[in-house]
């Protein structure tokens, strides 16, 4: 029996030995990101310490996006929550008063200032700032600062990851002008499905000649007289292509394109990474795919 009792000792003791460590994820925060993008920046920042959860699956329209009884959980489970701010996330807020809780909520924009709406329909102003590489600096030092409040033990690591990350923005940022520098001046002329290229335009030297939905939201509609002022500035701008985000309806943009002449490349990916195995996993591959698409459309 004596015998027994040591074999069945020792078998637990080896297959404790085998399981991982409770204490190597005991205490640290359970962190959720709102969109696909911001999710893969701030697990550069988390590295191997924390994993960085997402909130709107792949593929679908942050605009237009209604959390889910599953959201709702992962949201009452988490104990930091990232965002883009700007009321991106307009549709957020409901869900947190219902679950409760106390949590962090990192706004990635903080202390940037917004370009005005120009339709006049998002008071808080153009919330598409991750177009910028300048811009998204601040995002990883805001993440870094809060990852490291909510975890001081894991400071260090914030700090050297997120040292690294912006040296492959930097890199990234640099790999961007050479490449618009292959488009003419007066060629890169921009038509985007709604307004959501207005940072990247100012950052690189792009015009904005309209957008098929006058909003910096995809959940608007235009007016017939909007779909006949774009037409008229397309023709006389003489802009070649409209671009339309991955997922985004097509019919406005194809008619106004039979109009005008003008081509469509709709598979633009500005709101959301692709799956793994498509072509913009992370958020400097979706950079990187989409300058690559614009530029060899305007070229």
């Amino acid at each position: 029996m004596k015998r027994l009792m040591r074999a069945l000792a020792l078998l637990t003791f080896l297959l404790t030995a085998c399981q991982p460590a409770a204490n190597q994820t005991s205490g640290l925060p359970r962190v959720l990101a709102a969109e696909s993008f911001l999710a893969d920046i701030a697990q550069n920042v988390a590295g191997d310490r924390l994993t960085v959860e997402t909130l709107v699956p792949l593929g679908a329209d942050p605009h237009e996006y209604q959390p889910t009884p599953k959201d709702a959980a992962k949201i009452a489970e988490s104990q930091v929550l990232i965002v883009n701010g700007i009321g991106y996330e307009w549709w957020l807020q409901k869900t947190l008063d219902t679950v409760g809780g106390e949590r962090m909520v990192v706004v990635t924009s903080a202390g940037l200032t917004a370009s005005p709406a120009t339709a006049g329909q998002h008071p808080e102003g153009d919330p598409h700032m991750w177009l910028d590489l300048a811009r998204v600096v601040r995002y990883v030092e805001n993440i870094r600062d809060d990852l490291s409040q909510a975890d001081p033990a894991g400071k260090d690591v914030y700090t050297n990851n997120a040292g690294t990350y912006l040296a492959r923005l930097k890199d990234l940022d640099q790999w961007i002008k050479t490449e618009v520098a292959r488009i003419p001046p007066e060629r890169r002329l921009l038509i985007t499905n709604h307004e959501s290229l207005g940072y990247f335009a100012q950052a690189y030297g792009f015009t904005i000649v309209g957008a098929v939905i006058p909003s910096v939201t995809s959940d608007a509609s235009p007016s017939a007289q909007q779909m006949a002022n774009l037409i008229q500035t397309i023709k006389s701008s003489g802009a070649s292509t409209i671009f339309l985000d991955v997922g985004a309806n097509p019919d406005l943009a194809l008619q106004i394109a039979t109009e005008t002449g003008a081509k469509v490349v709709a598979d633009l990916y500005l709101e959301t990474l692709s799956t793994p195995n498509g072509p913009a996993p992370t958020y400097l591959d979706m950079l990187k795919y989409d300058v690559t698409q614009i530029v060899n459309a305007l070229e």
